[in-house]
């Protein structure tokens, strides 16, 4: 089975996009750190901005994480020698020479012709060979290319000593068969790459990301990249979807950590893009990825309910008159109802069914120095059924716990929490989106104890599924 390598670009979509105005030195190595957890193959880092801030984080990152740094270094910036020196700490360090290699690129950002272009990849690349033992040459508009230009702009980056080639659609103008071939053509046509790396990357603008990967690694492809962050490149979960699903059939596998994938993605995105955890009452671990929705209190039933359909529910007519007017009475308080507030309207107040699951009673053992265990104890038409779970966290093992009851998996498609009320006998609310048969069922539940509330949160997304199934 071959092992498929997964770099990470989360701390260059961070620096792109300077999310949340920009991060600061601790959070950027606290993203390193969760990300390393993860296992992945190479933590991706974003070309220097000539701050003395930026080099400093990227020595202290490559000298503490134990995956591969990569640095990535726009081709005739002049920042080579800078760019090695912020990461030769490393236990294995990498430059990522990016280049234009379409027409339009190659003269608006570098000001050149073809074959001016071809012999600037020649020296940036002996350049970058000359610090570093391994050299990626990143071709980041490649099918925009006149392919046979790309087909020599890779044989000239190998000629001088490059080590891994990526391959990218981030224009997004490649349906997955076409970016098939392209990667097929390219191993015909540069007979070196089958002896190489081969990444790719892909703009996910038409929700084809994962088609994409499966047809580049079919043609030969043996890595991909994505993110922990919301951006239009490919997703943790979509990476791990396709190696769940598809991973046999491929004969592929990938050493990340996926135990531990939709916890640490979570905590990544609230120290990137904190602002989203205070803009509506449910604090998220945003396991899911739900479209924004932005509602105000004129709004019509209509658009209340393409907007519920937006979020991915199918509910009854019956359903639609409960959570329009529970729309209402928040709407009319507050004007303004956003994605997560829409999701605990409908929560509480749609698909509300009898109780086929019953919580009875608990247990949860969890510390910094232990592994999170539970003992869930749950009534079902009078009978007693306990199931035990070991977890990444106390709910984690709590879900688990429950599916060992159920001897079913159903896929979090999303978990929030909030304070009720203050003080240190809060009540917690909680918020479970549980997805079955391509539908999403949520439950909310709420307690003084915030394990407590999950448990009957997901409960009552169970008894939503039990019903609708029945």
């Amino acid at each position: 089975m071959n092992t498929i390598r997964i770099a990470d670009l989360t701390l260059r979509v961070i620096g792109d996009k300077k999310l949340s105005g920009g991060i600061s030195f601790r959070e950027k190595l606290e993203i390193a750190s969760l990300i390393d957890r993860l296992k992945v193959n190479i933590i991706e880092l974003p070309p220097l901005s000539g701050e003395k801030a930026d080099a400093l984080a990227n020595k202290t990152i490559a000298s503490t994480v134990k995956s591969v740094v990569s640095a990535s270094v726009e081709i005739g910036s002049g920042m080579i020698e800078e760019t090695w020196e912020s990461i030769r700490g490393a236990r294995s360090p990498q430059l990522n020479l990016n280049a234009p290699v379409s027409t339009v690129q190659m003269e608006y950002m570098c000001h050149k012709k073809a074959p001016a272009m071809l012999e600037l990849i020649k020296e940036q690349v002996k350049l970058c060979r000359f610090f570093c033992e391994k050299v990626e040459f990143t071709a980041v508009d490649a099918t925009r290319a006149d392919y046979d230009f790309l087909v020599q702009a890779f044989k000239a980056a190998e000629e001088s000593g490059a080590e891994i080639f990526t391959i990218c659609d981030t224009a997004g103008v490649m349906l997955p068969d076409e970016f098939g071939k392209l990667v097929a053509d390219l191993y015909r046509d540069v007979p070196a790459l089958a002896e190489k790396e081969v990444f790719v990357v892909f703009d996910n603008s038409m929700g084809m990301a994962l088609a994409s990967a499966a047809a580049a690694i079919r043609a030969g492809a043996n890595g991909f990249k994505c993110t922990a962050v919301k951006s239009d490149l490919p997703s943790y979960r979509q990476a791990a979807v396709l190696f769940e699903k598809k991973g046999e059939e491929l004969d592929i596998r990938t050493d990340l950590n996926t135990t531990v994938l939709l916890h640490t993605v979570d905590q990544i995105r609230k120290i990137s893009v904190p602002q989203l955890d205070s803009e509506t009452p449910f604090r998220g671990t945003g396991m899911g990825e739900s479209p924004d929705v932005s509602l105000y209190s004129t709004d019509s039933m209509a658009t209340v309910m393409k907007a519920v359909e937006k979020l991915g529910y199918d509910l009854s007519e019956e359903d639609h008159a409960s959570v329009y007017e529970a729309f209402l009475r928040v709407a009319n308080k507050k004007h303004f109802v956003g994605t997560k507030e829409l999701e605990a309207i409908i929560a509480t107040s749609a698909m509300q069914v009898p109780s086929s699951y019953r919580l009875d009673n608990y247990v949860v053992n969890s510390g910094n120095i232990i592994t999170a265990t539970a003992n869930v104890l749950i009534e079902k038409d009078g009978e007693k059924i306990r199931g035990v779970g070991v977890g990444d966290g106390p709910v984690d093992a709590a879900f688990l716990a429950i599916e060992n009851i159920l001897g079913h998996h159903y896929e979090v498609d999303d978990f929030q929490i909030q304070t009720v009320t203050a003080g240190r006998d809060a009540m917690g609310s909680a918020l479970v989106k549980l997805r079955a048969n391509g539908r999403i069922y949520s439950g909310s539940g709420i307690s003084t104890d915030i394990i407590g509330a999950s448990i009957r949160a997901y409960l009552s997304a169970l008894n939503k599924i039990v019903y609708d199934m029945a």
